[in-house]
């Protein structure tokens, strides 16, 4: 399973929001892709799935251009690219199953879809994945009645649905607390080495970024300024990615609890101060 991203770019207007960015992938690893808001991280990831036309370069899956793909084929590509964002993109008041079953929406008549007429053989695999990420009892509920961490791991069971070759991720915990956050980057990074999947995950914590991620490529201002392990990822990189001086804190990225922790105290310490 090889990617190789090749001098792609996105203007809008008179902003460049994805500039030049070039690395290859050779087998289906764990990718984090980390930097500032703004630094082109989101529009990175809809290029790869076709949400979003690039103005220039390549994105290569196994040897294919999927930036020339068109209708039907780029429809499949959609299908074996799927996507996760931050704000789960559910339809809060249709049943768990009936936001995973979504996931089929490109393998099914319009007609199916419009009157939840799902085989018995999707409504089945939906309930398996549901259970395979814990949630399996939540399944009859309104997906607005779950909490946040409960609501992205169905966002993540809609995306297995479509049986992916790449998963990506787009902030996936960026809007949860740090017990969800974990929960749910424990199941992707689960999914990656049961499933073989490749996850290319948008993220904006560096501490999530060298748990889980095998790879981490830093993004400033749409360029591609760090692509190393997460041994490599310093706090003196970390200050480059994030275009920050000497007083820069990791914990102020932080989704561990204990960071947070400390992060609070050490705030109310110095309103006590004043």
């Amino acid at each position: 399973m090889s990617l190789e991203v090749e001098k792609v770019t996105k203007v809008f207007g008179q902003n460049t929001a994805v500039d030049n960015v070039s690395f290859a992938v050779d087998r289906p690893g764990f990718i984090g892709i980390i930097g500032r808001s703004g630094a082109g991280k989101s529009t990175f990831l809809r290029m790869i799935n076709r949400l979003t036309d690039a103005s220039m370069g390549a994105i290569r899956f196994e040897g294919r251009n999927v930036l020339e793909l068109r209708g039907s084929a780029k429809r499949a590509w959609q299908s074996d690219c799927a996507m996760i964002f931050q704000q789960f993109n559910l339809v809060p008041r249709l049943d768990v199953v009936s936001n995973v079953l979504h996931g089929t929406l490109n393998r099914h008549s319009a007609l199916t879809t419009f009157f939840n007429l799902y085989p018995s053989a999707d409504i089945h695999r939906a309930i398996d994945i549901l259970d395979r990420l814990g949630i399996a009892e939540q399944a009859p509920k309104r997906a607005e009645a779950l909490s946040g961490g409960q609501q992205q791991r169905v966002a993540i069971a809609r995306a297995l649905m479509q049986d992916p070759r790449i998963i990506l991720a787009d902030e996936p915990i960026a809007s949860l607390d740090p017990m969800n956050a974990q929960v749910v980057m424990d199941a992707l990074r689960r999914i990656h080495e049961e499933d073989g999947r490749m996850v290319i995950a948008n993220l904006h914590t560096l501490d999530t970024a060298r748990r889980y991620c095998d790879r981490v490529i830093g993004m400033r201002d749409g360029r591609v300024v760090f692509d190393g392990t997460p041994d490599q990822l310093t706090t003196g990189a970390a200050r480059d990615i994030y275009g920050a001086d000497a007083s820069f804190s990791e914990a102020s990225t932080s989704t561990s609890i204990n960071a947070l922790d400390e992060t609070s105290r050490a705030m109310m310490e110095e309103a006590e101060l004043l």
